[in-house]
């Protein structure tokens, strides 16, 4: 048995709650096309359909979730791991009742982890599972290691594209990356939310335009969620530090992903019975942990 085999089946052992949080990824080709505005906002409107929602920005060496909701975390995942801080410690309060957890360095410093840390950091981990319903976890953009193996072992991957060439371009490297995966499940449908587009017919033709390569030379499922439209109050919100679906309620875009977060709400793939927790997904990272930088 190799050493991968030997961790999962080490952290496999641990106990596990009941009762699993819904893990939701959101992942882009590139930086710049909001993809932590909208697992900000989508955290938001989540939290408002009566979810308790968690998120953790995993974005190391940024702090974009942290910028966004206008909050300075006093701790994160780090002092978790090397400083023995509770899980409740390293959670931040941010606005309507959702949960922070900051990455910080702590994501990198995964790949260096004794056997010891992987035990206790990931039996503190699944606690989040009985104090969630959905947990959203905010990568960073390309594909590092990290990147894909968040989106590898994510119950739900939500990506995000704009009509810029470029992140068309990017968007396909990170599929033909995953599909390289002989881990990642080619039957999970892959969730494509298409921003700052000039109209919903827009929206359909970019996703239209990236399926059709992908459904010709990739073994990937892809579907398109929704749209959010091109709207002067997001980048507004951000200069206010705090989500457009606070800062301007009304806008387009707030309503747009109050759609979505209904339609995520509603989706047969959020039941119960096909979640799987932060417990399978941190146990196949760490086993995983040595391709991680």
């Amino acid at each position: 048995m190799d050493q991968a085999s030997q961790l999962r089946k080490m952290i496999s052992s641990q106990s596990q709650p009941g009762n699993f949080a819904k893990v939701v990824t959101i992942t882009s080709g590139k930086g710049g096309v909001g993809k932590s505005n909208i697992s900000v906002n989508l955290a938001i409107h989540l939290r408002r359909l009566g979810n308790r929602v968690i998120i953790l920005d995993a974005d190391f060496g940024l702090a974009n979730v942290e910028v966004m909701f206008g909050v300075r975390p006093s701790y994160n995942l780090s002092d978790l791991i090397f400083k023995g801080k509770d899980l409740k410690e390293i959670i931040t309060d941010g606005p309507e009742g959702i949960g922070i957890i900051s990455g910080g360095s702590g994501i990198q410093e995964m790949a260096n982890l004794t056997k010891y840390q992987i035990s206790n950091l990931t039996g503190k981990l699944s606690e989040l599972d009985e104090m969630a319903d959905i947990i959203i976890i905010d990568t960073g953009a390309g594909i590092s290691d990290s990147v894909i193996e968040f989106a590898t072992y994510s119950s739900e991957l939500i990506l995000i594209a704009t009509p810029e060439p470029t992140s068309i371009t990017d968007a396909y490297a990170l599929l033909k990356t995953l599909n390289k995966k002989d881990e990642y499940n080619k039957e999970k449908a892959i969730k494509m939310i298409t921003n700052r587009v000039e109209s919903i017919k827009e929206g359909k033709e970019l996703f239209v335009k990236l399926n059709t390569v992908v459904g010709r030379f990739l073994d990937v499922k892809l579907e398109h969620l929704g749209s959010v439209p091109q709207d002067a109050n997001v980048s507004k919100a951000v200069m206010r530090q705090t989500p457009f679906s606070i800062a301007y309620p009304n806008s387009v875009a707030a309503k747009a992903i109050s759609e979505l977060a209904e339609m995520i709400q509603t989706n047969e793939v959020y039941s119960q019975k096909n979640r799987k927790g932060i417990h399978y997904l941190f146990s196949n990272l760490f086993g995983d942990k040595d391709k991680m930088v």
